[in-house]
């Protein structure tokens, strides 16, 4: 044999090593991306058929919808007597408006139009005005606002709306509203990016380290002449996460008038959001009466739909949602006692909305989840019962996830039920029940030539094995078995939802199948702490709110690789948005060898820097160092594996000095990562969307696959041809 040199002999080791990595060294092509967004909904919308149905209703109590076809929009007009279908209807010929019509024209965005049609109130000046639709005069209703104290101006602070936040009396003679004081809250700043001298956004944004919050003292203004009746008693302290005593949409629908338009009923929550007083003012005279108040030891529930309380001043009562016995139900209360007459629903199931209320026949319509056995918890249906509790009737008996639209005069409803991998059937019942006819059923056909498969439901066990959880799983289209994949975790904890959103059906939820597309396994748990369940479920991380489901998401993600062996527990990353960002690099600090790649965007990463009715609902008020151990930052020093940051500067709902906290801490630490500031974006990126989205695949693809993915791939949203044809 050849004697060589000891130069020559390494040369030859290390061509030998560099050809090995060439060969272990995976490179995703743009083909390779392209066949990913085909997954998105850009392009997966375009291919389904016959579906999404919404009512729109005409005078004479019909109604018409739009669905999309192969060849373009076809419009269909129902007879909910008969249960007639017209098809292919000419809508221009009939004048139907388009689905998207406000149908207010006499009303600007920034106005509340009255139920008859004939004043608009708006804002002006920190004082709430009318307008006479018909002559256009003008009326000054208040003369004391000012700045930070103005009447019906914008309760939720981020959405800086200038529509007022107020409810018109059903004869349309009075207003009931509030004065908001924000004058010793926190203001928050943001500067945007651009040549020249920055513009300065400045607004209240109060924070849970401030001593004092917003409140509102409620008023009632009687319109012609113009009188302001405040209500006897202290100002509220404003809150609004998941709309206990204001709307989240900026109405003040979750108080409610009387018929006579004599009294007015409403909900004050207190600042922790531990106790509710349901409360009953004289219209005329301001007098205020405490009719009933629930205090409980963590956070008062309203319901997960708009409150799920009913006034009913005819017959001297009213409905009341609690979960005093563990699960969310409805309860009938004297109205002149305050004290309970019976227990309306009951059992291992949660009350979710109430829809209808047919004080004549003593009968309520709701929607409820988990009462059906068998199914996922989350699955919505349709109910009737009767005040008495008896006679509860399923009104939506198919499997699946409802969603139910009530008919203009009360006597239908339209049902659309899917699964996440079931597509949608819309059809019409009448309030027994009975099915009256099949509006339409999806088809898929084009969309499962196209490749597409849907998501696998999976369900695995809490941390401590109590509860099932439920979930979704995406694989590759082209799933091999034999091999091992990367897994990413995608995570929003909640508290007040979860990760897997909606259980109707999408083709495309976030880019999950599209990333799967790439060579993941994509994975979404629904954790304890969320919401749509038992009160003991939804209450095991109050307190704690850095728990994340973290713990749930581990143990899941174990039990599903025994399951599915292709599942690789060694190259397992995670990401999410706002409190999924928070999550993320949670998980990435707190449980450093399970996670090795997290992508952390706009996470609310220390409450104290957050909205104060966030943290306060679910942690408590600010005491101790309660909100410092669960600032992400603490933990930063703990950061092993690859972590991207990312926010953008304009956000007004997580302001970005969040991420700029665990920036400032990492650096610090000498800890490595990388960090994206999307200029001039609010909370959603806006624009720059996609462009994330791509970094997203990119960052996941280099630093968890181990690949390297095509150069600046540029995703190209594209618009179904088929919605703007008219």
């Amino acid at each position: 044999m050849k004697n060589i040199s000891l130069p020559a002999a390494l040369c030859v080791l290390l061509m030998a090593a560099t050809a090995a990595f060439a060969q272990t060294t995976r490179t995703l092509t743009s083909d390779d991306y392209a066949r990913a967004e085909k997954m998105l909904s850009y392009n997966t919308s375009p291919l389904i058929d016959r579906s999404g149905v919404q009512a729109n209703f005409l005078p004479d109590g019909r109604f018409w919808y739009r669905v999309l076809t192969p060849t373009g929009a076809e419009y269909v007009v129902i007879d909910p007597k008969t249960g007639s279908k017209t098809t292919n209807v000419d809508r221009q010929k009939l004048g139907l408006p388009e689905a998207s019509a406000a149908r207010r024209p006499a009303a600007r965005d920034s106005e509340v139009l009255s139920p008859d049609g004939k004043r608009a109130a708006f804002i002006r000046n920190w004082n709430l005005w009318v307008r006479d639709v018909a002559s256009a005069k003008e009326t000054q209703l208040t003369i004391d606002g000012v700045e930070n104290f103005g009447y019906a101006t914008d309760n939720a602070g981020w959405r800086k709306s200038d529509r007022p936040v107020m409810l018109w009396s059903p004869d349309s003679r009075r207003i009931a509203t509030f004065q908001q004081d924000q004058r010793n809250v926190s203001d928050m700043y943001l500067v945007t990016t651009n040549v020249g001298a920055p513009k300065l956004e400045a607004w209240k944004y109060p924070l849970p380290t401030d001593k004092e919050i917003v409140k509102i003292s409620r008023v009632i203004i009687d319109v012609d002449s113009t009188k302001v009746t405040r209500l006897k008693m202290q100002p509220d302290e404003h809150r609004s996460t998941l709309c206990d005593d204001i709307s989240c949409d900026g109405d003040f629908t979750d108080n409610e008038w009387s018929p006579d338009s004599a009294k007015l009923a409403f909900v004050s929550s207190s600042r922790d959001h531990k106790q509710a007083k349901f409360r009953v003012a004289d219209a005329a005279s301001g007098d205020v009466r405490d009719v009933y108040t629930e205090t409980v030891p963590t956070q008062y529930e309203s319901g997960q739909g708009s409150a799920s309380w009913r006034f009913l001043p005819a017959s001297n009562e009213f409905i009341w949602y609690s979960e005093r016995d563990g699960w969310g139900h409805l309860y009938l209360y004297d109205l002149a006692t305050g004290q309970v007459k019976n227990q309306i629903t009951k059992g291992d199931w949660v009350v979710m909305e109430v829809m209808k209320v047919d004080d004549k026949n003593r009968v309520i319509y709701f929607t409820a989840n988990g009462r059906e056995k068998g199914e996922d918890p989350y699955f919505t249906h349709f109910y009737r019962v009767n005040f008495d509790g008896r006679n509860l009737t399923s009104l939506t008996p198919d499997s699946g996830n409802h969603q139910v639209t009530l008919g203009k005069n009360g006597n239908y409803f339209v049902d659309t039920f899917s699964k996440p991998d079931v597509p949608p059937v819309s059809a019409l019942r009448d309030m027994t029940g009975k099915q009256i006819a099949v509006l339409e059923t999806a088809d898929l056909s084009r969309l499962k030539a196209a490749g597409w498969k849907p998501p696998t439901p999976i369900t695995v066990k809490s941390r401590d094995g109590k509860w099932d959880l439920y979930g979704l799983m995406f694989t590759p289209t082209n799933l091999d078995t034999n091999r091992k994949y990367p897994v990413v975790n995608y995570i929003y904890p909640g508290p007040q939802g979860g990760g897997v959103g909606s259980r109707s059906f999408s083709a495309s939820r976030s880019d999950h199948q599209a990333l799967a597309e790439l060579g993941f396994i994509v994975v979404v748990i629904d954790g304890t702490c969320n919401p749509g369940r038992s009160k003991e479920f939804h209450d095991v991380c109050y307190g704690n709110m850095a728990d994340n489901t973290l713990e749930d998401q581990i143990g899941g993600l174990r039990q599903l690789a025994q399951k599915y062996p292709y599942i690789d527990l060694e190259r397992v990353g995670i990401w999410g948005h706002s409190g999924g960002g928070y999550a993320t690099a949670a998980a990435m600090f707190r449980y450093p060898d399970f996670y090795k790649v997290g992508i952390s965007e706009s996470g609310n990463h220390d409450n104290r820097n957050y909205e104060d009715d966030w943290g306060e609902r679910y942690i408590g008020l600010l005491t101790g160092d309660n909100y410092q151990k669960q600032a992400n930052q603490v933990y930063a020093k703990n950061l092993k594996g690859k972590l991207l940051l990312a926010h953008g500067t304009m956000d007004d709902n997580v302001p970005p000095t969040n991420t700029l906290l665990v920036v400032d801490a990492l650096i610090k630490a000498n800890k490595d990562f990388d960090l994206i500031m999307i200029p001039n974006v609010h909370h959603g990126y806006g624009p720059a969307t996609y462009y994330m989205m791509r970094r997203r695949w990119d960052y996941f693809v280099k630093n968890l696959m181990g690949a390297e993915p095509p150069k600046e791939y540029e995703l190209k949203p594209r618009q179904d041809p088929r919605t703007t044809q008219r």
